[in-house]
């Protein structure tokens, strides 16, 4: 399937934050890493701050494909237990340079951290109250340590070994889809 310009400016765009940073997001820079012209871009996106909206919008929903990819269905269709299991399975890959740098500048702006809460929301909402079961605080826990596997290599943790890595991820997403022996049935 032929990408469009408007997915090959948002990858190209990604990939000048990956290697430079989200200062280096200029019109230039990434009509250069897309291989278009400076109106090519400006067809698509009015403005820088447009641009960078459209990217934070673009990676959230890369990251809701790939839950759905993880859980084999869509998150309408998708239990707790799937979307828990899905969401930590989605986790056991490293966060990129440019996810990070993304996600610390949406942090303080309300439009742009929308995205990725929604898609958070959709497949594990916080709990909204302090008074937990003990299935639901294990599930939130162990959904705390998915993030934190995500995390840890990409703010500069020892890179695990591989098979590590894959028998932490494995044991989050048993534990989380209630496969594990944790007292609870799987549902």
């Amino acid at each position: 399937m032929r990408q469009s310009k408007r997915t090959l400016i948002l990858d190209a765009a990604v990939q000048v934050v990956q290697r430079e940073g989200i200062a280096a997001v200029t019109f230039d820079s990434v009509a250069a890493q897309a291989e278009l012209t400076k109106g090519g871009l400006l067809y698509h996106f009015r403005s820088r701050e447009a641009l960078l909206e459209a990217v934070h919008e673009h990676l959230a929903q890369r990251w809701e494909d790939q839950l759905e990819q993880a859980a084999g269905t869509t998150v309408d269709r998708a239990g707790p237990q799937e979307k828990s299991a899905a969401y930590a399975a989605v986790c056991a890959a490293s966060a990129t340079r440019a996810e990070l740098l993304l996600m610390v500048e949406a942090a303080s702006d309300p439009i742009l951290s929308a995205y990725g809460q929604d898609v958070q929301n959709r497949w594990v909402p916080s709990p909204e109250s302090a008074e937990l079961s003990q299935a639901d605080l294990e599930d939130f826990v162990l959904r705390l340590a998915a993030d934190g596997l995500w995390v840890h290599e990409s703010l500069g943790g020892r890179p695990l070994d591989p098979r590590l890595r894959r028998q932490v991820a494995e044991h989050l997403i048993a534990a989380l889809s209630g496969s594990h022996a944790n007292g609870r049935p799987a549902d």
